[in-house]
């Protein structure tokens, strides 16, 4: 479940990919998505959204696209 993976998405009308891995964490798991060399980790709330722990200079509505991302892919599995 740590394997790396690339995450493709649309913002402002234009692809981007992004690398991405799970990470463990106690019973749940957390997914760092790295924007500009600079890693992000988003996890699942109780309510199946994504939210971004920490900060950075990433754009907040990139970081509101990455999660709406991870939402759907979350929904496709199960």
């Amino acid at each position: 479940m740590n394997e790396p993976f690339i995450l493709e998405i649309t913002y402002q009308n234009k692809p981007l990919a992004f690398p991405a891995a799970f990470q463990r964490y106690g019973y749940t798991y957390r997914i760092a998505v790295s924007i500009a060399d600079v890693p992000y980790v988003f996890e699942p709330d109780e309510e199946g959204r994504y939210r971004v722990l920490g900060s950075g200079d990433a754009d907040a509505g990139l970081l509101r696209t990455i999660a709406e991302k991870l939402e759907a892919l979350a929904r496709t599995r199960s």
